[in-house]
């Protein structure tokens, strides 16, 4: 099974991070080893999940969405898709997932553009540069998000259309993290119509499935 622990990690000490709670409208992180789950669930009706991940070891080594959509060959998300970084490792492995919509394609917001089309609060990316700024971490780029949760769809014209976020509170992806990481989630206002109202997430931590049935 996807999720299941792999030999290797068993003999090795692996401490787990406790639950990180994300308010709507702010940006929160969690360090993920290797071998672990993390599971990131919504807490909130219509939540999007901006999510960006760096190396423990060397933050100019991040997830990339780009590098994930051209190693897999597909800008959807499906159930066994290895995520990748910038140097096409896999990070992580998408194992458990109740809502099937993410999106591959669009830039986390900023600030300046949601003022223009008269949202107010902090963009993603302005929320996401101080949350590693708390973390101490130096990136030498911020790059572009995945965004879990977002119902968007392409047409064959290549047009994006944005559709009704339907994304209920407890619905959650879990993923099979296979590089030392942490993790930085976003749930700032995307400015995206319909995926547009922030919702609270939570952020969990595991070694195998069933203890997060135990929190």
């Amino acid at each position: 099974m996807l999720l299941m622990r792999e030999a290797w990690a068993e003999s090795e000490v692996h401490p787990l991070a406790g639950p990180v709670d994300i308010k709507a409208g702010e940006t929160g992180s969690i360090r993920v080893l290797r071998g672990q789950l993390l599971r990131i669930t919504a807490a909130g009706e219509g939540a999007v999940a901006s999510l960006f991940g760096f190396s423990l070891s060397d933050p100019a080594v991040w997830l990339s969405v780009h590098h994930t959509r051209v190693f897999s060959n597909s800008y959807l998300l499906g159930s066994g898709m290895r995520l990748v970084n910038n140097r096409r490792r896999p990070v992580m492995v998408l194992g458990k997932d109740s809502v099937k919509r993410h999106d591959l394609l669009l830039p986390g917001s900023t600030t300046a553009w949601l003022a223009e089309r008269g949202y107010q609060g902090d963009g993603c990316i302005e929320s996401v540069k101080s949350e590693l700024a708390r973390l101490g971490m130096n990136v030498p780029k911020l790059p572009d998000p995945i965004n879990l949760f977002m119902h968007v769809r392409l047409t064959r014209e290549g047009d994006i259309l944005p559709e009704t976020n339907r994304t209920q509170p407890g619905d959650s992806i879990t993923c099979r993290v296979v590089a030392d990481t942490v993790f930085v989630v976003s749930a700032c206002c995307t400015g995206i119509e319909g995926n547009d109202k922030p919702a609270p997430l939570k952020l969990s931590v595991a070694e195998n499935l069933s203890a997060f049935d135990e929190e």
